[in-house]
């Protein structure tokens, strides 16, 4: 983690295989550039990683028409490469860039990315191996990942049949070894040997990555975690009348791993890049995609539970024997979770290294209890929560509250409510500043919620220092700065288990099949209308979030679990809604936190209501103008 960059230019892209249109994939080296390298890499820079660098390969094709590279920084030793060289000086063969920033949370010793083996393969890295490639606790998982890449044949697919074209015991290809890793990642792989750039992000999306397909406005093809903020005019204000912004420079990369594999043109001097989609290898990653649960419509024995055919006493026992054991499992496979995130090593750690994005709500609280389980007593635990109506928000009152019962389960742990307070009218630059974070989302409710988690990521804001009494109200406000380096987050939790108010109305009108329907596309589409955009603006604080409610253990087990297990609609709201997480809760000995309805960040916040006022004149204009869907509008 932090952030890596691509670009690369003067090479003529092939998206055939893509079903994109290629008529604007041009090599020419006459770029117009809405921003410059060193904009993305200010961009990463602003995230504080431990360090930040960059690589570039240029390409030619020698008199063999074979494609060959030369590193920055090194002498070209024949006269193909001398003439390649300057014949690149001039514009007409390849460069590609690679960019790295690090925030180093494994390993013992420092590393700078890209990373570049002796065979001159290039790594850039963003992400977390909780599983699937074996390392010891002090090594370095963007080292270790490298190594194994540098042992992958030169196939590109899975499907090869015979000899691979490399030699030696080779078990994987590159798509094999990445259909392998458990945990968030996004990378950018030069496999030097064939002439390969492979690039992509987790099958979930839970790591950003930004493309550019090359157009005729500029025809380099570019991958980032982030949007510089210069592709947002910067003397803009944010506002709702003067029709959409045209400006769609970047878009969300799909969930696959890609190859681009290059060669030379023979009918001129161009060279030419076939972007290709792999398939992911391992069966358990197809049946996450897939999102297709086993039981899904109760037959009305299911149900028997909250019929009166029983005694209240026999009907706890009958649902004690039938449910008891999935939510033990469930607890299990949360703690897991939530432990593998815990997992850090180096010298950065501080005195609370792991952070709670903390409403006080029924997931934020699971993640909180799961975390004091898991996390050496010596450290402090901050929970960051916005309001952006100081004490009297909703999310406010509940964190308060949350905090007192957390104090109760786990007296001897340094518990610290990190109160962020905000003015959004006093939020100009900042607000400009979210906009490029989020982009290439564009609607209001989605800068409500990235500003919300911009600031609540900063961890700038109010403790309070206990005086001597028992009564909270009477502690002293201290500033307080959190050092945390990584953030839980609770994403995921509402898709899988039935926590939006549209699935009780899904639910009304179609029953449970509709009600799978609507969290099967909510769990398809997370990687494109959530995880990016959150991943941005929490990274861009330097911190690190991580999902643990989106753990591919978790979810292969909710949905193992009957629909009428994880939800019961039927019953009122902080009841039926994430009925299975609410058990999970109860077990943890967080009894209030158990029946709290679902309150989104946008509102728990009230940065929703503020924003209506500021953009619309009223709650009213918004809710007639559905503000939640708008699209903003730069003047």
């Amino acid at each position: 983690m932090c952030g890596i960059a691509l670009i690369i230019s003067g090479v003529r892209i092939d998206l055939s295989s893509l079903l994109l249109d290629t008529t604007n994939c041009s090599s020419s080296s006459q770029e117009s550039v809405l921003f410059s390298v060193d904009d993305i890499k200010a961009a990463l820079r602003k995230r504080g990683p431990d360090s930040l660098g960059s690589k570039a390969i240029f390409l030619h094709a020698d008199e063999g028409r074979s494609i060959r590279s030369l590193m920055e920084g090194e002498e070209p030793t024949k006269e193909s490469d001398i003439k390649g060289s300057c014949v690149l000086n001039n514009g007409l063969f390849g460069k590609v860039l690679f960019v790295g920033a690090t925030l180093q949370l494994r390993g013992i010793h420092p590393i700078t990315q890209p990373l570049v083996d002796e065979s001159g393969n290039i790594l850039v890295y963003n992400g977390e191996i909780f599983g699937g490639i074996e390392f010891s606790r002090d090594s370095n998982d963007a080292e270790v990942l490298m190594q194994s890449l540098g042992k992958c044949c030169n196939c590109l697919s899975h499907n090869h049949e015979g000899a691979c074209s490399s030699s030696g015991n080779v078990k994987h290809s590159v798509p094999e070894l990445l259909s392998t890793i458990r945990g968030p990642w996004a990378l950018l792989y030069w496999q030097a040997s064939s002439k390969t750039i492979w690039f992509g992000r987790d099958a979930l999306g839970r790591r950003s990555l930004l493309v550019h397909w090359p157009s005729i406005e500029d025809p380099r093809l570019m991958l980032s975690s982030v949007s510089p903020p210069s592709t947002i005019d910067e003397r803009a204000d944010i506002g709702y009348k003067n029709g959409p912004t045209e400006l769609k420079f970047w878009e969300e990369l799909p969930c696959a791993v890609y190859s681009l594999s290059m060669s030379a043109l023979k009918s001129d001097e161009s060279l030419v890049g076939e972007v290709r989609s792999h398939n992911w290898t391992d069966p358990l990653l197809e049946e996450l995609i897939k999102w297709e649960r086993t039981y899904v419509e109760p037959k009305p024995e299911d149900l028997i539970e909250s019929h009166g055919m029983f005694s209240s006493e026999q009907r706890a026992s009958v649902f004690f024997i039938a449910t008891g054991r999935l939510h033990q499992e469930v607890l299990a496979a949360l703690k897991e979770s939530v432990r593998r995130r815990t997992i850090f090593s180096g010298t950065h750690l501080g005195n609370s290294p792991v952070a709670v994005l903390f409403s006080g709500g029924l997931d934020s609280m699971i993640l909180a209890a799961l975390l004091d389980e898991c996390l050496d007593p010596k450290f402090g635990i901050d929970l960051l929560n916005v309001s952006f109506d100081g004490q009297s928000a909703p999310d406010r009152i509940s964190a308060r509250a949350g905090v007192i019962e957390l104090r109760k389960k786990a007296s001897l742990r340094r518990w610290n409510l990190v109160e962020i307070d905000a003015e959004l009218p006093k939020l100009t630059l900042e607000t400009k500043h979210v906009m490029s974070l989020i982009n290439p989302s564009n609607t209001y409710m989605d800068l409500n919620i990235g500003i919300a988690l911009w600031l609540a990521a900063g961890g700038d804001g109010w403790v309070c220092e206990e005086t001597g009494r028992n009564d909270d109200s009477e502690c002293q406000r201290v500033r307080y700065k959190s050092d945390s380096r990584i953030l839980l987050v609770g994403s995921g939790a509402d898709e899988q288990c039935a926590g939006y108010g549209r699935h009780k109305t899904k639910y009304r009108q179609s029953g449970w099949v509709g009600l799978n329907e609507e969290m099967k596309l909510d769990m398809q589409r997370i990687w494109k209308r959530n995880l990016g955009r959150d991943d941005r603006c929490i990274a861009d604080n330097g911190r690190e979030a991580r999902f643990p409610f989106l753990d591919e253990d978790v979810i292969r087990l909710l949905l193992d679990i009957p629909l009428w297990e994880i939800a019961d609609l039927r019953q009122p709201s902080g009841v039926g809604d994430k009925k299975i997480l609410r058990e999970v809760a109860r077990m943890l000995h967080l009894h209030e936190a158990a029946i709290l309805p679902k309150r989104a960040i946008q509102f728990g916040s009230r940065i929703a209501r503020e924003s209506n006022r500021k953009n619309f004149g009223s709650n009213r204009a918004a809710n007639q103008a559905s503000a939640g869907s708008a699209i903003i509008h730069p003047i």
